[in-house]
């Protein structure tokens, strides 16, 4: 049966229990219709792990918690860790009675999580501190095997922008790189208004979901990272152009699609370049 939370402490709900930093890019969620739009995302089909990033004052962690899950809520901020694992209990008293949350504080981006998971499966969400989101994406993608599932809050046009398709001057190395392995939706907009501070930006809700054949790419990887990487730091450039450090061969090298752009090419595009450049290079030794 899922809980209703209610706060119960004689902390009046208005309160401020932390006090966002802007050295961490804090821009705490207070909208409770939104957290729990957030906490929906998720399916839990074949997983009971949930990793949040940056639960702040706990605002969508509530609503995780109403799930059949074990919570693990990681933040860097000490105020935040100390509030959710002293106040926040008694806050929703009640309603914690049965949840699982573990509070940790430690940097997602340095953290080792198979200390925490081992070889399990587990989701992460979370409303991402905006100066690390990309980063965190990238972290999530080297964890792919044990996340089917990763959603969250981000800039909009960073949302927008790992949800891509070809053809866009917002399609990227972060839009390739996802959808190669994850089949990516760009759920809904949140003004600035339901923070606190109000972020300058409109902020976007996305879901990655893991393609059941991930692990059946065309191609190694690693070498799609750097074929990607490489592509899009001179995006202005044809593939002919930005990929020259790779000393391909002639005959490779006058194929027409090392005519086109980076944003030209389809993830699966990308996929079948990178395989046909190992291909060559491995003709050459």
């Amino acid at each position: 049966m899922k809980k209703k939370f209610t706060r119960t402490h004689k902390k009046a709900a208005s309160d401020d229990p932390v006090k966002a930093k802007k050295h961490l890019g804090q821009h705490f969620l207070k909208d409770e219709s939104i957290a729990k739009k957030i906490a929906d995302t998720l399916t839990y089909d074949g997983y009971s792990e949930v990793l949040e990033i940056g639960p702040g004052t706990g605002v969508l962690t509530k609503y995780l918690l109403r799930k059949d899950s074990n919570v693990t809520a990681m933040d860097l901020d000490s105020e935040s860790i100390v509030y959710l694992n002293h106040s926040f209990p008694l806050d929703y008293a009640e309603q914690m009675e049965g949840c699982n949350l573990k509070v940790l504080e430690a940097d997602f981006l340095k953290f080792d999580l198979s200390t925490l998971y081992g070889e399990k499966p587990f989701a992460i969400t979370g409303n991402f501190p905006y100066n690390i989101s990309t980063q965190i994406v990238f972290k999530m993608l080297e964890w792919r095997d044990q996340v089917p599932e990763f959603s969250g809050m981000f800039q909009k046009e960073v949302a927008q922008r790992i949800c891509e398709k070809e053809g866009s001057k917002a399609y990227g190395i972060l839009s390739v790189l996802a959808q190669a392995f994850y089949d990516a939706a760009y759920l809904f907009t949140v003004p600035p208004t339901v923070f606190n501070p109000p972020p300058k930006v409109d902020s976007g809700v996305l879901k990655l979901t893991r393609k059941s054949n991930y692990k059946d790419l065309a191609c190694e990887p690693d070498q799609l990272y750097k074929v990607v990487k490489m592509a899009f730091q001179q995006r202005r450039k044809t593939l002919r152009n930005s990929l020259k450090q790779l000393e391909l061969s002639d005959s490779f090298r006058e194929s027409e699609i090392f005519n086109m752009r980076p944003e030209q090419l389809s993830v699966a595009a990308f996929i079948k370049l990178t395989q046909d450049i190992t291909n060559d290079l491995k003709g050459k030794t």
